[in-house]
């Protein structure tokens, strides 16, 4: 540890002040806010990341973080605040945390995790921000979608329509040949000949 002390000319007289009797900087940290915070929305979830090169190399693994998000027109008075459970320096929200078209703004800080026992800090000052919003399915895919649908679905139904219209004719067609008024010229042609070979017979 350290011996802190304050010295000084105090009321004309030169005096020496004992701050601290034993200071130990481990137990007394603060770091700098977290820099280059970025952001990635799609339409399931938003991502969130940021550098830690400006910590110290040894400090940069036991850190601990906590998100802060708004909406962009809201003050941070009223911003939503998110643990990060993970030392990574990223952490994610889901969609369905986020109003659909509303712009958001988000912001981290940092200190050395609370169950570590060889340093202690207190939080970091909050980073700049970083600006995102939800992203929807465009409209104009689920129409391109639906056109297509009906493409797909175009191909099998005309081949059946076909295929029923040929098979309807073809059984119209049997059907004719079968009926008596068809029929009956082969009968009478027939009896016609039977005749004509009993006369032959006759004779």
């Amino acid at each position: 540890g350290y011996r802190v002390s304050l010295q000084g000319n105090f009321f004309g007289r030169n005096d020496t002040y004992v701050t601290f009797p034993e200071y130990n900087p481990r137990e007394h940290i603060k770091l700098d806010p977290p820099m280059d915070i970025h952001s990635n929305a799609t339409a399931s979830k938003c991502q969130i990341w940021w550098s830690v090169w400006n910590v110290p190399w040894y400090l940069a693994e036991i850190l601990q973080y906590e998100l802060q998000y708004k909406e962009y027109s809201m003050s941070w008075e009223v911003a939503l605040n998110k643990t990060v459970s993970s030392s990574l320096p990223q952490v994610e929200i889901e969609a369905t945390e986020l109003r659909s078209g509303i712009a958001y703004a988000a912001r981290v800080r940092w200190k050395v995790s609370e169950n570590e026992n060889s340093y202690h800090s207190q939080w970091s000052e909050w980073s700049q921000t970083t600006v995102f919003q939800r992203a929807d399915v465009p409209k104009v895919s689920e129409k391109i979608l639906n056109t297509k649908t009906l493409q797909y679905l175009f191909i099998p139904l005309s081949f059946g329509i076909l295929l029923y219209l040929f098979w309807s004719c073809k059984l119209s067609s049997r059907r004719e040949k079968a009926s008596p008024a068809s029929t009956f010229p082969r009968q009478l042609l027939s009896f016609s000949h039977s005749i004509v070979c009993t006369r032959g017979i006759l004779r």
